[in-house]
C-alpha cells in the first residue's frame, strides 16, 4: 500500500499530481505557523494546475463562456504545523466524478510527513444573463478529459472502462 506524499489517506491510491509550495511570511501567523486558511490556497494553486496539465486553463474556460469551476464545500484535518520557508508539496487525488460536481483529495506534505488533508467538493456553473452563476452539467469533452485521468471513479465509485 502506498505510503508517503505519494498516497493520500489509508489504503487510497497514489496521488495524480503534486505542485511544490514554499512558506512565506505572508503564509504564517503570531504564532510563527502556516495559518489554517492558507491551506486552502495551497491546495487551490496544486489544483489549478492539476487542471493546467489536464487541458484547458479555469480561465480558458471562463473566457470561452462554457462555464466555471466553484468549491462548494471543504473539509479539512490539520495534523501537523508547517513553518516559515518550509519546503511543501501539495498532491492531489481525483475522487468521484459527476455530470456536475467532482470530490477532490489533497494534502500538504513535508518531506515523509502529512501536515494537512482536505477533502473539496466542486462544482460546475454556468454564467446565466443576469450575471448569476448556475450550476450545469460539465461540457462532455471536459468531463471525458477528466475521467481519463488515473483514480477518477463515476458517481457509482467504479474507475471508469
Amino acid at each position: 500500500m502506498p505510503s508517503g506524499p505519494d498516497a493520500l489517506a489509508e489504503g487510497a491510491a497514489p496521488a495524480d499530481f503534486s505542485w511544490p509550495v514554499r512558506v512565506y511570511w505572508e503564509d504564517t501567523d503570531a504564532g510563527g505557523v502556516v495559518f489554517y486558511a492558507n491551506y486552502l490556497k495551497f491546495f487551490e494553486r496544486a489544483r489549478t494546475e492539476w487542471l493546467r496539465s489536464r487541458g484547458p486553463s479555469q480561465e480558458a474556460l471562463r473566457q470561452a463562456g462554457s462555464g466555471m469551476f466553484v468549491v462548494s464545500e471543504t473539509r479539512v484535518k490539520y495534523l501537523q504545523p508547517a513553518v516559515l520557508d518550509d519546503s511543501l508539496r501539495v498532491t492531489v487525488q481525483l475522487g468521484e466524478v459527476g455530470r456536475a460536481s467532482m470530490a477532490v483529495f489533497q494534502q500538504a506534505w513535508r518531506g515523509d510527513t502529512l501536515l494537512c488533508e482536505g477533502h473539496i467538493r466542486i462544482g460546475w456553473v454556468n454564467r446565466a444573463a443576469d450575471g448569476s452563476l448556475r450550476p450545469a452539467r460539465m461540457p462532455a469533452d471536459l468531463l471525458a478529459q477528466l475521467q481519463a485521468q488515473p483514480g477518477a471513479q463515476n458517481p457509482a465509485g467504479h474507475a471508469p472502462q
